[in-house]
């Protein structure tokens, strides 16, 4: 019992934290117009979505993570390739 209350009470403070800095990326992203942090604020709140579901063992929390991943890399190479 012990163990499934912790495990849900980190699984949550996990998905705050990436929801605290998706707050932050979208904050810096208004202030500096540069997408890339608006990526990355879009990706975390993906992760944050991803670790307040319960469904472990479906194929949807795996397909979550794989699409904010390749959006931090779409934001990197837009970065990259994106002239100024």
């Amino acid at each position: 019992m012990t163990f499934l209350f912790t495990h849900d009470f980190m699984r949550g403070a996990l998905a705050m934290g990436l929801l605290v800095g998706a707050g932050f990326f979208f904050r810096f992203w208004r202030e500096s117009r540069d997408r890339l942090f608006a990526f990355f604020a879009v990706a975390l709140l993906l992760m944050s979505v991803n670790r307040s579901l319960n469904a472990e063992e479906s194929l949807v929390p795996y397909l979550i993570r794989l699409l904010s991943y390749l959006i931090i890399i779409a934001g990197i190479v837009d970065k990259n390739v994106r002239r100024t």
